[in-house]
């Protein structure tokens, strides 16, 4: 399989940041890194950083201020929400988008804000990020719809949880890709499914924003997604920015959670009349660089075409699969077959029999100069499932976890990929699993119980010499 032919050409990867940066290897010497952890955190867009340069300067409070710089910045917030409800396609006529920290708070911002009942019940499903799980777990009775063996969503399952709770059903709460094994959900389709036992959706775009056109559709269509939370830092702009877009009129039903600066037109000893949206629901001052930065990657990507980096990417999983499968003694989880790689993001979870996934991860980083993530990436359950661990496996981890003791953590080691990753980045990494299994690596490893991680013994990271700030 040539570069040529598997994989199409996108010229994105001279617009990232920190991609020609040398770093150290235990034996001296630099590489330049390849960061295959893009699923946890991205590097931010050349595109951003510039847009930044010209807007800091200009940068001052927004919304009263009457100076220019105040008016320059208050039109790019504005229009910051509007690129955000245009990257996703929501009518903004009806929807608003509110900007915090991240998914997880987004997330959990919903739970507050929607009108529960007592008796409510949020479906969710086995393939979720713990945070569009425990968020629920204290405002309704939740439901996790099972995974079937090789890690999709068992539909039958979510169909029959949708009639055995019927007329209880106040919201569905899916992932739009996994965040484990890169699974992509068909969110339409279970938005028609949702709408039609009475329920509302929402749909956590944190893994599938960067990868996949996101369409929240037309209010009045049966598969319109009702609220879609996606967080700016796996978007190539990591400035603590997310976004949570949904129905103007749920948010208007009442006071929000955070309550200050910002979210009312009137105080008085006795009575507090709420601002519209989206100020109700963004109290304090804003984080206003973040938020442009969200909106110019956005723009960026758009400009892209999410189709381009979508063919881009499957062609790289095909071909990484196909490769992987290969090398013995590695065991890929979810997806295995090239052919299907369309039916995922850019996400393979592993690992090397015999080897604990931690030590993996770390000779990769220490000696390959490569940048993946080990563990069960805030996804316990799913990842318990996915290693088929029977109850007593399970209950003794966590018993030692508790005890202080995470040497024994299952877990996997996870590759994933952003729009700007190419083969010679996969081939690194090729080249250096293979290395491990055949246990051709030059550090002896020791673990700390505390964390489960391994580190080289005597190896001391010059850390100083890259950047510390003290």
């Amino acid at each position: 399989m040539s570069q040529s032919t598997a994989i199409p050409h996108l010229n994105l990867r001279e617009r990232v940041l920190g991609l020609d940066r040398l770093v150290p290897l235990l034996d001296g010497s630099l590489v330049t890194y390849v960061n295959l952890d893009n699923a946890a955190s991205t590097p931010p867009l050349i595109d951003v950083m510039e847009a930044l340069d010209r807007f800091l300067p200009y940068y001052a409070s927004v919304h009263r201020g009457t100076g220019f710089k105040s008016r320059l910045s208050t039109v790019a917030y504005d229009q910051a929400h509007e690129i955000i409800g245009r990257f996703v396609g929501a009518d903004l006529t009806t929807n608003t988008v509110i900007f915090g920290k991240n998914t997880t708070e987004a997330i959990n911002k919903l739970a507050y804000r929607f009108p529960f009942k007592p008796d409510s019940v949020v479906i969710t499903t086995s393939l979720e990020h713990h945070s569009n799980d425990l968020p629920w777990r204290h405002r309704a009775h939740v439901v996790h719809v099972k995974a079937t063996p090789e890690g999709r969503l068992d539909e039958e399952d979510f169909d029959r949880q949708l009639e055995k709770h019927a007329g209880r059903v106040a919201l569905v709460a899916v992932t739009g890709a996994s965040n484990v094994t890169g699974f992509l959900q068909p969110i339409h389709r279970l938005a028609r499914k949702a709408h039609a036992a009475g329920a509302m959706i929402l749909v956590d775009a944190a893994q599938l924003a960067p990868h996949r056109r996101v369409d929240m559709k037309p209010d009045d269509d049966p598969e319109h997604l009702d609220f879609v939370v996606m967080s700016a830092h796996k978007m190539y702009a990591p400035f603590g920015t997310g976004a949570l877009i949904g129905p103007k009129a749920i948010f208007l039903q009442g006071p929000p959670e955070y309550r200050g600066g910002g979210t009312v037109d009137i105080v008085t000893p006795d009575e507090v009349y709420w601002a519209g949206m989206p100020d109700r629901d963004e109290a304090g001052s804003p984080n206003v660089v973040g938020a442009v930065a969200m909106a110019v990657a956005a723009q960026t990507l758009m400009k892209a075409d999410m189709a381009a980096i979508a063919a881009h990417e499957e062609a790289l999983l095909a071909y990484t699969l196909e490769r992987m499968r290969q090398i013995p003694r590695v065991r890929i989880y979810g997806e295995t077959d090239p052919a299907r790689a369309h039916e995922k993001v850019g996400v393979i979870p592993f690992n090397v029999e015999g080897m604990s996934h931690f030590k993996v991860a770390a000779i990769l980083g220490y000696e390959g100069g490569i940048g993946v993530r080990s563990g069960c990436f805030c996804a316990h359950p799913y990842v318990v499932h996915l290693l088929g661990l029977n109850e007593a496996e399970a209950a003794r981890w966590r018993n030692q976890m508790l005890a202080g003791d995470k040497s024994e953590m299952p877990g996997m080691v996870r590759v994933s990929f952003g729009c700007y990753n190419n083969q010679e980045d996969v081939d690194r990494f090729l080249v250096m699993l293979e290395r491990i299994v055949r246990g051709e690596y030059d550090g002896e490893y020791v673990v700390d119980r505390r964390t489960g991680e391994y580190l080289p013994l005597g190896y001391s990271d010059p850390l100083a010499d890259y950047f510390l700030l003290e």
